[in-house]
């Protein structure tokens, strides 16, 4: 229905232009801004509309804060499952260092014994390491590292920070075949400590137990006793241990005692062991107890026929 010029004009004037809101709306700000800044009155105002919307602005920021969140917690955990993976690497190695080293550590300790008890030995001695040892129970054998390249020969003694081990029975380029002292092809001259009394200490095949099996019911023998080597034969340097008499047996009808002893030498145990040269001990010792006389000067060469004695020197 078209309206009337009367009714057009009166409802243009009751609705107002929107430049007369607009110009409204922006006194009614200024007005605010100025009552705000001189006399802050709005601060109570804002305070309760901030609380009134806070929901409405935590549900809004809610999605983005969890996916956030689920982000930083899936790359947290990825990380520290690496970070786990690699520490349980790190610790593994660590184990494995730790473990050679107590097995590097006790081999020192075993060097540094051996070469404490070579204070008492004169001459030169060779650390050799054990190769290999024989499973058969009854035959002590062992395998050396060392052989001729080193100046090892059939017959040389063996000894460790405790005591002798034993003998070496054959010599190869680069290794060398050993004795144990318990084998019962074995056996070393040994005394008594105590009475100065001598006799053979023979293998049983018992890593743990040598017999003496040539001692008579009369001989002064007792448990506790302990047995060096005597030096006899010149296989093995005087004076160093062989073990402990453990059991004497001198009972009525039999011709010898029944004595045992233990091996000074842990031959169940030894991992590395000395080489001993006792020819060059004896050459050195020879070299020493006849020094030149620096006051005859270059002595003349005895005439050719002037007779000699049994020392060698030449009779005037």
């Amino acid at each position: 229905m078209a309206l009337k010029p009367a009714e057009h004009e009166q409802r243009g004037y009751r609705s107002g232009g929107p430049g007369l809101r607009l110009i409204l709306l922006v006194a009614f700000s200024i007005a605010l801004m100025v009552l705000d800044q001189r006399g802050q009155h709005l601060d109570q105002a804002r305070r309760t509309l901030s609380g009134a919307f806070y929901p409405l602005l935590y549900l809004v920021d809610a999605p983005f804060t969890l996916v956030d969140t689920l982000r930083e917690n899936l790359a947290l955990r990825s990380e520290l499952l690496a970070r786990n993976r690699e520490l349980d690497e790190t610790l593994l190695l660590t184990n494995a260092r730790l473990q050679r080293m107590a097995a590097l550590e006790a081999e020192n300790a075993r060097l540094r014994a051996l070469l404490d008890s070579t204070e008492n030995l004169p001459g030169r001695v060779l650390i050799a390491e054990i190769l290999s040892i024989d499973m058969d129970p009854l035959r002590h054998r062992i395998v050396l590292n060392r052989g001729l390249r080193d100046g090892v020969h059939a017959g040389q003694a063996l000894i460790d920070a405790e005591g002798i081990v034993g003998q070496v029975t054959r010599e190869h380029g680069r290794t060398a075949e050993a004795l144990l002292i318990t084998d019962p092809d074995h056996g070393v001259p040994v005394e008594v400590v105590r009475n100065g009394l001598r006799t053979v200490a023979m293998g049983t095949g018992d890593l743990e137990r040598l017999s003496l099996p040539f001692l008579p019911r009369n001989a002064d023998i007792r448990a506790g006793d302990l047995l060096v080597t005597s030096g006899l034969g010149g296989s093995f340097p005087a004076g160093y241990p062989v073990g402990t008499v453990r059991r004497v047996d001198d009972s009525a009808g039999a011709a010898f005692s029944e004595v045992d002893a233990e091996p000074a030498a842990r031959l169940n145990r030894i991992r590395e062991v000395l080489l001993v040269f006792p020819d060059e001990v004896e050459r050195g010792h020879s070299i020493q107890d006849s020094p030149p006389d620096p006051s005859a000067g270059d002595a003349p060469a005895p005439a050719d026929d002037a007779p000699e004695t049994g020392n060698g020197e030449a009779e005037t």
